[in-house]
């Protein structure tokens, strides 16, 4: 009886799906990058809110009526919508990791197919092919 390594058992997946190796690394290397930029952004956005509440709390103007620019109220609310959607990405790229790692990156959650390197590289945190991606926006 032959068994597989798990080496040769991950190639066969990764075979599977149409990723090489090598793609799989170009992916993770990215991903990552992708998810420093991502901490980087929101601490510098942390920085910018603890500024803006700063500028609140010692603030008595009346800035909700001020034709010269946005709030404050406006702009906390803005930064802390940046900031969601900032921690949105960094469980997306942690969840394609992770995918990575498990040796089910680039095969649809959904239907289980491949979902191709040029959706990959366009959407490398996607989960679906571009079928179900479709199908799910109908």
């Amino acid at each position: 009886m032959h068994t597989e390594s798990p080496d040769t058992r991950e190639l066969n997946i990764i075979q599977d799906v149409g990723l090489t190796v090598d793609e799989l690394e170009g992916f993770d290397k990215m991903l990552e990058a992708r998810r420093q930029g991502d901490v980087a952004e929101a601490q510098r956005l942390a920085e910018t809110l603890g500024s803006l509440l700063s500028s609140r709390s010692e603030s008595t103007a009346d800035d909700e009526h001020d034709p010269e620019g946005p709030t404050l109220s406006s702009e906390w609310s803005r930064l802390h919508a940046l900031r969601g959607e900032i921690a949105a990405d960094i469980a997306a790229v942690d969840a394609a990791r992770e995918r990575i790692r498990r040796g089910r990156y680039g095969t649809c959650v959904s239907c289980g197919r491949a979902i191709g390197v040029p959706r990959l590289e366009a959407r490398p945190t996607t989960e679906l092919c571009i079928v179900c991606a479709v199908a799910a926006e109908r």
